[in-house]
């Protein structure tokens, strides 16, 4: 009797259109990349061959999405197209209110004005660099409550998102309850790794928050890949669909905001969600100061149509198992050549350990930053930086140092092929083989904010 074979994943979807790359010399990426300050943000999308710097507003669209994007209705007021984006979100993921905005950080921003005060404390499962820096404009100081192994790239923890209840307590019993406006929870969260939250510990985090009165506010931009998680790694789960996990998901949270240019598929969007009356009128009011008349939030109708079509197409099972299928692929290549990476794997990219990549390297000379450099001359492989660099400076003026000195390799959805990933392992390895002839880097213009956007840097000698 023939044994039956797994067969493996394979993309939900066939191509229609492809756009052609430009190919480069070694010597043109070198000559680019010290143009860019060795800065993979300043680099042209044109000298890029595989581009990994975000997962956000990458994505390819589908042709329901273009579709759609025809029947855009570019009213200033009360758009189609909004109570089209209103429904598919009360629809997939149960809030009541919705304020769309151009993108997650414009969410964060009315969000931060509308609940914090000075003095606050917001406690969250490790930061998010614009997320922290909207709650510190707005007065508060973040707190980080994520459980100890997610500050561990060798842990295999496979839920590295939880929340440290025992943090969360002792902060309240410290501060009180009514200095914290909320809990800001991540799904899949992205400084760790893309690491998810499970449900078990989402609901613990929901029960002492509603015993103390303190609100959970979602960070929900990749939700359906930690549902994804969810279904493969929790008991009592695996029977569950993704769409049905999420809506259990957004279920035990009071509010949301989310960047749309993630899981919803969609080049540009977000939005800002509540259950509460009272917070939803406050920031539709600050919405029109900051981004656009409430029914568009700065957006045309032709974006929220592909947003509400996006969000449905997010939650199928066939597609993000493909979605997830490809990082983990990309993952076990890279560790199979004996690559340092973040463990498990996570949901919307490979995180290499750049400490462990470049040891001889200290945390002043970025080592993160130096190894998004090296692999973009190897190959032209745009990656990014997530260690030293993104965590910036204290409000005193002293760095951050966090324990996590990463580079991210970010796959955009339904972009790129097989072949492109084992590209990717290759010029990885290229670089791992070489490594102890890489030297750091020195920082010689730092801007004010957020600045892993804008800095540069020149090489050590």
């Amino acid at each position: 009797m023939k044994k039956h074979i797994k067969s493996s994943w394979a993309e939900p979807y066939r191509m229609k259109m492809v756009e052609l790359l430009k190919m480069t010399t070694r010597k043109q990426r070198q000559k680019a990349i010290r143009e860019a300050g060795y800065n993979t943000f300043l680099l042209k999308s044109e000298d890029v061959y595989i581009d990994l710097l975000t997962d956000s507003g990458t994505s390819a669209m589908s042709d329901r999405q273009w579709a759609g994007m025809m029947t855009g209705d570019e009213a200033y007021a009360g758009s189609r197209n909004f109570f089209r984006l209103e429904k598919a979100i009360q629809k997939f993921y149960g809030y009541k209110y919705i304020i769309p905005t151009h993108q997650g950080r414009g969410a964060e921003n009315i969000l931060s004005k509308v609940l914090i005060k000075k003095g606050d404390m917001i406690p969250g499962n490790m930061y998010f660099t614009t997320t922290r820096l909207h709650q510190e404009l707005a007065g508060g100081t973040f707190a980080d409550i994520i459980i100890d192994e997610a500050h561990d790239p060798l842990s295999e923890h496979p839920f590295k998102g939880n929340v440290d209840i025992q943090k969360l307590e002792a902060l309240i019993n410290k501060y009180g309850a009514n200095r914290i406006p909320y809990v800001s929870i991540a799904t899949n969260v992205n400084m760790a790794g893309g690491q998810p939250i499970s449900m078990k510990n989402l609901k613990e985090v929901r029960a002492l928050t509603k015993k103390h009165g303190i609100r959970i506010i979602h960070d929900m931009t990749r939700v359906a890949e930690n549902a994804y998680f969810i279904q493969q790694r929790e008991k009592g789960y695996e029977k569950k669909s993704v769409r049905e996990i999420v809506f259990e998901i957004c279920s035990y949270t009071d509010g949301a905001t989310m960047s749309a240019k993630k899981d919803a598929l969609v080049n540009i969007g977000g939005f800002m969600a509540t259950n509460e009356w009272d917070v939803f009128e406050e920031a539709r009011n600050l919405v029109v100061v900051y981004e656009g008349l409430h029914t568009y939030g700065g957006l045309a109708g032709r974006d929220m149509e592909a947003m509400a079509i996006g969000i449905e197409e997010s939650v199928s099972d066939n597609h993000i198992r493909a979605r997830v299928g490809q990082i983990e692929y990309l993952g076990n290549k890279m560790m199979d050549f004996g690559i340092p990476v973040v463990k498990p794997i996570g949901g919307h990219g490979i995180f290499v350990d750049a400490r462990q990549f470049l040891p001889h390297l200290s945390q002043d000379e970025f080592p993160a930053q130096t190894l998004a450099a090296e692999i973009y001359i190897d190959s032209g492989v745009r990656t990014m930086e997530r260690g030293i660099v993104s965590a910036g400076r204290k409000p005193n003026g002293d760095n951050y140092y966090p324990k996590l000195e990463l580079v991210r390799f970010t796959i955009p959805r339904r972009v790129y092929t097989q072949a492109h990933m084992d590209v990717i392992a290759e010029s990885a390895l290229n670089v791992f083989e070489e490594r102890k002839k890489i030297k750091g880097l020195k920082m010689v213009y730092e801007p004010k904010y957020l600045r892993f956007f804008q800095a540069r840097f020149e090489k050590l000698k």
